[in-house]
């Protein structure tokens, strides 16, 4: 193994900790106080959120969409350099602190913020950001990573930078427990997938990272298994097994996939899926489709996360296992709503993912456009 590693984000966890923003914004510092809809006033953590800030200036933005557009987060950008405020405080989920990371880099940039998606600059500078976290799933909290939405034109894109990931992040645990059972859900495959990413590719000796990967695919496992009992036990685990699927650790120095998100995403973009079920969708038949690359890995999963027995087929009995985790918790593996006939829809994805430049594929690079159309024309039913 050969790698860097840092994660400068400060975590705050357990339950009161939103009081603690109040000394980790520094003094005198103008806040962007960024949420999505209502929910945090319903349950208590927009009120916590107003007391902490009482020493600071501050303004409200919300409307941040489960999936962020660029056109609703530009309106931020110019809330934001309009009254002056130099530190952003996203309180909400994946989104929310995904929008946050684009407006800190957009605000600090002359052109299209949209560039940075495109690929055209690289972020030089940000403005800093503290999150809230209310429903664990993406990791974003701990990560320099952002996935942002063009609603004109059903683009959906990332982009990463060290200095948009958050000062802090603040994790407690009891905000979750208004969150709807399907969004917990989504959360748990979403972690459940970016382990997945990290860990399903190929052997490279990697002892610690494949063991953390797999006791933290056990984690989830179980809470997937237990979720008509939770409780704050229940809750905490699932908040922190989110966040260290990816905050950067069981990456270094093994090889990452990503190609699931990749086809995903132009499900989210196109038909509206959530993003946790459009990765549900992919997974498996991205899986059968390169299961010689990955059988090693897959066995392993086998053996270590689902206890299977040794056998020939064990590869493909693991996929079949993920495939029926997801349904267990009413995730669909194959999509069904797309309005118009199978041809039509993956024709339209295929050409969403040419548009984006989308050549080559997974660790070794090798699904190319024949293999994405396959994987596609298995994904929709």
């Amino acid at each position: 193994m050969n790698f860097n590693y840092t994660n400068p984000t400060m975590i705050q966890f357990g339950e009161g900790k939103i009081s603690t923003i109040s000394t980790l914004i520094p003094a005198g510092q103008r806040v962007l106080f960024l949420y999505g809809g209502g929910s945090i006033k319903k349950n208590g953590v927009y009120d916590q959120v107003v007391a902490a800030l009482s020493g600071h200036q501050w303004f409200e933005f919300s409307g941040v969409e489960a999936n962020p557009t660029v056109e609703t987060l530009n309106k931020a950008v110019d809330l934001l350099k309009g009254e002056g405020l130099v530190y952003i405080l996203a309180v909400g989920g994946g989104s929310v602190i995904d929008g946050a990371k684009y407006i800190a880099a957009a605000a600090c940039y002359d052109g299209d913020g949209w560039d940075f998606l495109e690929g055209k600059c690289q972020v030089l500078k940000a403005l800093p950001i503290g999150a809230v976290l209310t429903l664990p799933a993406t990791g974003s909290e701990s990560n320099p990573n952002a996935v942002i939405t063009k609603a004109a034109t059903k683009d959906k894109l990332d982009f990463g930078s060290k200095l948009v990931q958050p000062r802090f992040a603040v994790m407690d645990p009891t905000v979750m427990k208004t969150l709807p059972q399907r969004q917990l859900m989504n959360g748990i495959v979403d972690a459940w997938v970016h382990i997945c990413e990290q860990y399903v590719t190929y052997p490279v000796k990697a002892m610690v990272q494949d063991a953390f990967a797999e006791g933290l695919l056990r984690t989830l496992k179980q809470l997937a298994e237990t979720r008509d009992n939770q409780d704050d036990t229940w809750r905490e685990n699932l908040m922190w097994a989110a966040n260290q699927a990816l905050n950067g650790l069981i990456s270094a120095g093994v090889p990452s996939d990503w190609a699931t998100h990749v086809l995903g995403h132009e499900l989210t973009a196109l038909y509206g899926v959530d993003h946790a079920r459009s990765l549900s969708i992919v997974q498996p038949w991205l899986f059968r489709h390169e299961i010689e690359k990955k059988r090693a890995k897959l066995e392993q999963m086998g053996r270590n996360v689902f206890a299977l027995d040794v056998g020939d087929d064990l590869a493909e009995r693991t996929i079949d296992a993920i495939e029926a985790f997801y349904q267990s918790l009413e995730m669909e593996t194959q999509l069904s709503d797309y309005g118009t006939d199978k041809a039509t829809a993956v024709d339209a994805l295929m050409a969403q993912l040419k548009a984006h430049g989308r050549d080559n594929l997974g660790e070794h690079q090798s699904i190319d456009e024949a293999g994405m159309r396959s994987i596609f024309e298995l994904a929709v039913a």
